[in-house]
């Protein structure tokens, strides 16, 4: 019988597609639960189908008044008891966050792992060196997983193989948070020149940009609203265009070459983790990396960044990924 092990990754989609790796292979070596977001169902089926997903939300990761304490659900924090009478052998978070250690002490797990942060030890049983500050997310679970001697590869040996087929282009404009959207006016003169160019070309928005797109002409727009719906977006997609969001990294995740448009956050820690993938890195600002959380009015990081500045790295991106038969100056 394997050992137990309890995952604790209550963030968001691209934090449990960098975490794929690591599950799949942990899955070899243990019994996994992964303790996550309601989506993490939805990710369940594709990727990662022997392992056990109990869904939370856990109110420390709203992005807003996540300390207003009377409004958290405790009756659905108190029902996470369940899962200490399960007696996990070993149960790790690769967040170095002291919220998640004691939500670990509180598993009962016989060995807890964990990267220490604000005395956050006395909550682990096996505190593993944090990997270097500059490091690519990935290399934390690379870390944890040596301490459970599940081996992993380096970020540009990972498997993820790209599609051969020449499907459409997957546009998607949206992203968690503002500070994160690159303009859309300027999101739709790439598609506008994508299509002069004959490429077939699918849009996708939040449900709150929808309106704007429908206004600005886009008449076949797609709203995905969850996970699995996103899932098959990608099943049509040759090439994804995005921001720094969970869409690049799900695109990523299905060997679906991604071209990122990077704001606030370094794509040195987040960029999607196929090895053709290409950014557009933010504007400098003294506050990067800032989490979201501008200081400014208008985020200029991702505001600064000109259409023609992205036009001429995406079109030869775009021709070079969907193989095209045409002329390589096909993009003028």
């Amino acid at each position: 019988m394997k050992p137990t092990l309890l995952v604790v990754e209550l963030w968001g989609v691209g934090d449990l597609a960098i975490a794929t790796p690591f599950l799949r292979a942990a899955s070899e070596r243990y019994a996994v639960t992964l303790l996550a977001k309601p989506y993490a169902k939805d990710m369940q089926a594709r990727f990662w189908p022997q392992i056990e997903v109990v869904p939370f939300v856990a109110p420390w990761t709203a992005f807003r008044r996540k300390y207003r304490l009377w409004n958290w659900p405790w009756r659905e924090i108190f029902e996470l008891r369940k899962l200490a009478r399960q007696h996990f052998d070993a149960a790790l978070s690769a967040r170095w966050d002291p919220r998640d250690h004691l939500l670990l002490m509180m598993m009962r797990a016989g060995r807890r792992f964990g990267f220490s942060r604000l005395r956050s030890r006395m909550f682990l049983t096996d505190p593993v060196p944090r990997p270097a500050p500059t490091a690519h997310r990935y290399e934390n679970w690379r870390a944890l997983g040596r301490a459970l001697d599940v081996e992993l590869p380096a970020q540009y040996q990972l498997g993820i193989q790209r599609r051969q087929h020449r499907g459409e282009v997957l546009i998607h404009s949206g992203a968690a948070q503002p500070v994160r959207v690159w303009p859309l006016d300027r999101c739709a003169s790439v598609v506008r020149r994508l299509r002069q160019n004959h490429y077939r070309v699918q849009v996708a928005c939040d449900p709150d940009q929808r309106a704007w797109w429908l206004e600005a002409g886009e008449q076949t727009i797609a709203t995905p609203r969850t996970v699995a719906e996103l899932l098959r977006l990608m099943d049509s997609a040759g090439v994804f265009i995005g921001n720094d969001s969970g869409p690049s990294h799900l695109a990523a995740l299905c060997g679906v070459p991604t071209f990122t448009v990077f704001g606030p956050q370094l794509p040195e820690w987040f960029a999607p983790l196929h090895p053709a993938g290409e950014v557009v890195e933010g504007k400098p600002c003294p506050y990067k990396p800032c989490s979201d959380y501008c200081r400014f009015q208008t985020p200029y990081c991702i505001n600064n960044i000109s259409e023609e500045e992205v036009w001429r790295r995406v079109a030869p991106f775009v021709d070079r990924m969907l193989a095209r038969e045409a002329s390589p100056t096909a993009f003028a």
